[in-house]
């Protein structure tokens, strides 16, 4: 069995995700180049599951980063499970597939493992990633969520994407699909926001009963520097409870916090584009947390959401309005 399996989760397709993946979405100041150097390290490392997603505006250069692993032989390309998401300004049907294309073309590849609708908000289709009118409030667009899921078991059957799934979506949201009339693909996995202080518990409880992965971003919380993290939130890598734990098992603080993830079966992502931490995250599958570890860890949630998307809680399938 290839190393990649052994560290992987089965989806309810048959096929494979890598349980600890590499983060790409980086605030303005961090240069393109770094992006696609983080990726080069990643893969040297042993990192096999790549997240971006159109709106990081970083494609060009990951698809260069990964073009050069496999031509200098680190990597086939049916090694690396890549991720992309739909932006919200595509999801009216005509123009789902064509803008995965777009993104295809971008990382030169001819299919995505995996393909995730990014937030269950659509808006107006058109240039800009934000439209807005002349008071600057976002303009929105009504689609049936339902009828772009269609175009992505589309894509999945036409073999651009492997796998297709959603993003921060809720129960009910979830449920919607799931029970839609004439699904051919249940989504394979929900990628939210999901750490220490917001565990999810409830919703992973839910996507497990439905054979969902839940994918967590912003694991070790997130940079303050990006335009739409609170930036009020305490520092989750500061945690005194997460950092005894840490010191305990001669560990650092981002290690532990991506090692409870995996313990409760859930898909981790692990952010940045520093070389060191980029191998520190990595090496999470060496030490396991006790069970009072865990306990402790649980104890530490306390309902803060780094991203909390309120230039979207206008619209009618805002997610966050539910309880989960």
């Amino acid at each position: 069995m290839s190393a990649t399996r052994l560290f992987s989760v089965e989806l309810n397709d048959g096929n494979f995700m890598p349980v600890l993946g590499l983060g790409t979405s980086a605030p303005h100041e961090v240069a393109k180049s770094k992006v696609e150097d983080a990726i080069k390290t990643a893969i040297d490392v042993g990192y096999r599951h790549i997240d971006s997603a159109y709106v990081y505006l970083n494609e060009e250069e990951i698809g260069r980063a990964i073009q050069k692993k496999i031509v200098d032989g680190t990597v086939k390309r049916d090694e690396i499970f890549f991720t992309s998401k739909l932006w919200l300004t595509f999801f009216r049907p005509e123009l789902v597939q064509s803008a995965l294309e777009m993104s295809l073309r971008k990382l030169q590849l001819s299919y995505v493992d995996l393909f995730l609708i990014h937030f269950p908000v659509a808006l107006k289709p058109g240039e800009e990633i934000f439209p807005k009118d002349s008071h600057g409030k976002i303009i929105f667009d009504t689609v049936d969520l339902c009828s772009t899921w269609e175009v992505l078991e589309k894509c999945k059957e036409a073999g651009l994407a492997k796998s297709i799934g959603v993003s921060n979506f809720n129960r009910r949201q979830l449920e919607m699909i799931l029970n839609k009339s004439g699904l051919k693909y249940k989504p394979v996995c929900n990628q939210v926001e999901c750490h220490l202080y917001f565990n999810q518990g409830k919703l992973l409880e839910f996507c497990k009963s439905k054979d969902i992965v839940l994918t967590a971003y912003a694991a070790l919380g997130s940079d303050p520097k990006k335009d739409w993290v609170n930036k009020d939130n305490p520092v989750l890598l500061q945690d005194p409870v997460l950092n005894a734990i840490a010191e305990k098992h001669q560990r650092t603080p981002a290690q532990v916090a991506l090692c409870y993830q995996l313990q409760r079966g859930v898909v981790v992502l692990a952010k940045s584009f520093s070389e060191k931490r980029i191998r520190e995250n990595f090496q999470v599958f060496d030490f396991q947390l006790t069970p009072e570890d865990m306990k402790t860890l649980d104890g530490l949630n306390r309902n803060i959401r780094y991203f909390n998307g309120t230039f979207f809680a206008d619209h009618p399938d805002f997610p966050f309005h539910d309880e989960y």
